[in-house]
């Protein structure tokens, strides 16, 4: 089954969603899983696709950004707009607004909450239909 954790950020924090999806990647690589980052936002993309390379002094997380076919050797994180491809059923980073139709087919899905009133409506939103899709859920405050 397919368990879901929501990150909450104070709503004072500094560090946006991108920072705490370095670290939740960090972690989950460190652990040996395969994570897939899902995000809409080609800026929002362009951003974490740099912080992967110089959010932490003195080390990176490899990664590729899915465009097209994927072309073996995989890297441990890849990022992409669309449909993972086999092989990423470990962890989803889900950076978008709405909750994947293939979220289901994860161990785990991470979600970060953060931000105005607004884009935490849109977490609610995801979290409701997590729930009703009846995945095992977690919150987790930072």
């Amino acid at each position: 089954m397919t368990r879901v954790d929501f990150y909450v950020q104070p709503e004072d924090s500094a560090d946006g969603p991108l920072m705490t999806a370095c670290r939740l990647c960090e972690k989950a690589v460190g652990s040996g899983k395969r994570v897939y980052v899902f995000m809409t936002d080609p800026a929002l993309a362009d951003d974490f696709d740099r912080l992967l390379w110089t959010f932490k002094q003195g080390s990176f997380i490899a990664h590729e950004r899915l465009a097209g076919p994927p072309q073996p050797p995989l890297p441990a994180v890849l990022l992409g707009d669309a449909q993972p491809p086999a092989g990423y059923a470990d962890v989803l980073i889900n950076l978008a607004p709405e909750a994947p139709a293939f979220a289901g087919r994860f161990e785990r899905v991470l979600e970060i909450v953060y931000g105005d009133a607004a884009t935490r409506a849109k977490s609610r939103e995801r979290f409701k239909h997590y729930r009703d899709a009846g995945f095992a859920l977690e919150t987790h405050k930072l």
